[in-house]
């Protein structure tokens, strides 16, 4: 491991020689992630992409893309699409990536099931800003919103992630 790596710990997320206050799925973590288990997957990942809500928020990073109305991800271990971006209209189960709320302003997404997704092996495994403190996710690993914005300049494509 090095400094560079996103590293889940007992206390948070550690990046850079610093450790982040951090929420993860309600399922705890898993070594057998299933779709709707709730569980944070262990292992090392890579972050793959970077997505933020323009109108809530300037590019965090050059290599960010924007949410726009009508950005999906699909969650359905049926369709074609699974644990993949798509568009609306779109008939299968999916996750809507520009929320009400502001979990989704700003999404690191991941390699998880990513891109030869297997069904039903977990979808949408992100970084996001979180609820609460602490608040379970579904399978995800949040910070608070202005831990995440410090951190987002300094990652880039690529960077591991290990749960372990």
């Amino acid at each position: 491991m090095s400094p560079e790596d996103l590293v889940l710990t007992s206390r948070g997320l550690r990046f850079l020689g610093r450790t982040y206050p951090a929420a993860i799925g309600r399922g705890g973590l898993s070594g057998n992630k299933r779709e709707g288990d709730g569980a944070t997957p262990r292992g090392w990942h890579r972050i793959t992409g970077l997505l933020y809500r323009p109108d809530r928020l300037p590019a965090p990073a050059p290599w960010a893309e924007p949410i726009l109305p009508g950005d999906l991800w699909s969650d359905d271990p049926t369709d074609p699409a699974y644990n993949h971006f798509t568009r609306a209209p779109y008939a299968a189960s999916h996750e809507k990536l520009r929320r009400a709320d502001h979990l989704y302003d700003v999404v690191l997404t991941t390699d998880w099931n990513w891109p030869d997704a297997r069904p039903g092996k977990g979808s949408a495994i992100f970084l996001h800003v979180w609820r609460k403190p602490r608040h379970p996710t579904e399978g995800c690993i949040a910070l608070r919103r202005d831990h995440l914005r410090q951190i987002l300049p300094l990652i880039p494509p690529g960077t591991r992630l290990f749960v372990p």
